[in-house]
């Protein structure tokens, strides 16, 4: 995988943008407090975290924005996206025109079966936790893993510590079982996908590298 640098220049970016997306009761919104969570308060980088509500709780649209980089972050929302995982072919459908053209794209297998980039990352998220850890509602948790996993935009222990210290402690192991599982499956799809393929794919553990800003920030806009 190449460091990623967006189409407009070769420079690195100090800045990456990620959006979760699906469906109302997928928790998008939850998942993008806890990687903004994992980046700011245990990887030691700079966040804001936004989120967005369709017309119903459970079903409508939803999704979740995190912008994570080094130092102070000047955007509250950001019209394109480096990465995108979506859990639901209406979210793909309606998204992915904001990733950039060397974005990342994050699909479930199962619940995404037209797919617009034979670049996209596909992982049957949504059936690794309905079946291997028997509770469909730690898909979003399979999701951030596997977004780790792939990017490296925030590290595993990050997001072990952050569900340790943010889930109860009655839904702790089913979620880090779905961390396991999503950081498994990841590296099975990369061993699958050919040396040209895997270039293609953005790093963005070039953020964690860098010298890091005291103290930590985690802001949320509404």
């Amino acid at each position: 995988m190449a460091n990623f640098a967006r189409p407009d220049t070769d420079a690195p970016v100090d800045t990456v943008a990620i959006r979760l997306s699906g469906s109302g009761g997928q928790g998008l919104v939850l998942a993008g407090r806890l990687l903004a969570e994992a980046a700011a308060l245990h990887d030691g980088l700079d966040v804001v975290q936004t989120n967005s509500y369709g017309p119903e709780a459970r079903g409508g649209a939803s999704r979740s924005e995190v912008v994570i980089g080094l130092g102070e972050i000047d955007v509250l929302h950001s019209a394109m996206v480096d990465a995108l995982i979506c859990l639901n072919q209406a979210s793909c459908d309606a998204y992915y025109r904001d990733l950039v053209p060397r974005g990342l794209l994050i699909t479930d297998s199962e619940l995404v079966e037209v797919v617009p980039t034979t670049r996209a990352f596909e992982v049957p998220m949504s059936a690794l936790a309905r079946q291997d850890v028997g509770n469909a509602m730690v898909t979003n948790v399979v999701a951030l893993a596997v977004l780790s996993a792939v990017s490296h935009i925030v590290s595993r222990d990050a997001l072990e510590a952050t569900i340790s210290e943010r889930v109860p402690r009655a839904h702790r192991e089913a979620n880090l079982k779905a961390i396991e599982l999503g950081f498994s499956a990841a590296e099975a799809a990369l061993a699958r996908k050919s040396p040209k393929m895997r270039a293609l794919l953005p790093d963005f553990g070039f953020l964690r590298s860098g010298p890091r800003a005291e103290p930590l920030e985690l802001v949320k806009a509404g």
